[in-house]
């Protein structure tokens, strides 16, 4: 690598020095934790995997994450995949999978707290230096007032900023403070499905964010992207924002270090059951609303609920809780013939075959009192037999979608079936 060129990145994290990131020309990246960092017992956490309580932590610190073309998981994780991720690296005239550039642009605003911004060559430190062998530090060029976001996941979103009713693309320093799902161009009425999923979730004692169908006219400044001819937009309010401010989170492919493309079946509910309970600091409580959420994906027929779609949020810097949900959608709307999780749940994946004791079997591997979960599950049912028969006649999700899920109530088992006109 003689004569090449490096770039570094400064990663920080609620005002802490994280460490560096540096991008070579032959595609390898490499992070080297800031030495105060790693050995600070209350520093903020950046994984769960480098909280001081986390097996090996220590160890994971104190050795480069250093990967080929791609970021390791932790980092891949914060950047957007499908059209949203294309959509960006033809605007910066880059590959797709160069993730070292589209982490350089989109750093400012990164899921969670995460900054990733431009380290000046001569302002590197010391220690850093001998890593970068014969390669010479170079200057990562900006795009001040530049509109960039990064939103995981594929579907088309963008973080905005609502002010007098109206939305705006967040830029520069400022952030959004709403993701807006603009309609899909392969399925009909996606915002009207997850406003109505969303809304049975909470029925049912799901916490979740606020939630809005908003008008496309009240949009301003989307780029110019291509749009069904439908007049709604799906709005959810961005718990990793509070008053101005970033609040930290993951999600669970980072935690277990799974990239986006091994977000299914490469873990199951189990193991971020166990995770929760060991790990999470109102253990008792999350584990089970996550038990809840488990259900409330079988009776919404939600068959995405892979590892990105479940997260952690350190409102206090440091110890992780379960976020409220996201993303839950019908998905067997879409998929004709859908009968199947995301992940395993008690040695099983078909909502028509899941029964009590498949969440006993749960329970039981993922070391949680199932005494403390039956009646959780108890009660969704009670309300969602009570509340959503009614509640659905008058959501606006489209009517096909809603025989559909009609049909899928009755199809469950005795345990978790739900009987409407």
């Amino acid at each position: 690598m003689s004569g090449a060129a490096a770039r570094v990145l400064r990663l920080t994290l609620q005002g802490r020095l994280v460490g560096h990131l540096t991008g070579f020309q032959n595609g390898r990246n490499t992070l080297i934790f800031d030495r105060a960092f790693r050995e600070d017992p209350l520093r903020p956490t950046f994984s769960l995997v480098t909280h001081p309580s986390f097996p090996r932590a220590e160890k994971l610190l104190s050795v480069p994450w250093s990967k080929k073309q791609r970021l390791h998981p932790v980092l891949s994780n914060l950047l957007p995949e499908g059209a949203l991720r294309v959509f960006i690296a033809q605007a910066l005239k880059v590959h797709p999978d160069n993730e070292f550039e589209l982490l350089a642009y989109l750093g400012g605003d990164l899921p969670g707290a995460l900054l990733a911004e431009p380290a000046e060559p001569d302002e590197l430190p010391k220690a850093l230096l001998p890593m970068l062998g014969q390669a010479t530090p170079a200057r990562i060029d900006g795009w001040d007032g530049a509109q960039k976001f990064s939103l995981a996941g594929i579907q088309m979103k963008f973080s905005m900023k609502e002010k007098d009713g109206r939305y705006n693309l967040a830029v520069g320093d400022e952030l959004g403070d709403w993701i807006i799902k603009t309609p899909s161009t392969s399925h009909r009425r996606v915002p009207e499905n997850e406003y109505t999923a969303m809304t049975l979730a909470s029925l049912a004692g799901i916490a979740i964010p606020e939630i809005r169908l908003l008008d496309l006219d009240r949009l301003d400044n989307l780029p110019d992207i291509n749009l069904p001819a439908e007049n709604v937009a799906f709005a959810i309010r961005r718990f990793d924002r509070r008053a101005g401010q970033r609040v930290h989170m993951e999600d669970f492919a980072q935690v277990l270090s799974r990239y986006p493309h091994e977000k299914y079946g490469s873990a199951n509910y189990e193991q971020i059951g166990r995770i929760l309970y060991q790990y999470s600091g109102d253990a008792l409580m999350d584990v089970q609303q996550f038990a809840r959420r488990l259900l409330i994906n079988i009776l919404l027929a939600n068959g995405d609920a892979h590892l990105k779609n479940w997260s952690l949020l350190y409102a206090d810097r440091i110890t992780p809780t379960l976020s409220p949900a996201y993303d839950v959608v019908t998905t067997r709307a879409y998929i004709d013939g859908e009968t199947h999780f995301a992940l395993n749940l008690g040695k099983i994946k078909s909502w028509r075959d899941v029964t009590l004791g498949h969440f006993e079997t749960w329970a039981k591997n993922a070391d949680v009192p199932w005494r403390a979960i039956r009646p959780q599950l108890t009660d969704v049912m009670d309300k969602a037999r009570t509340l959503w028969g009614p509640a659905l006649k008058e959501l606006p999700m489209d009517d096909q979608h809603k025989r559909s899920l009609r049909t899928h109530w009755r199809a469950l088992q005795s345990d978790f079936r739900i009987d409407v006109g």
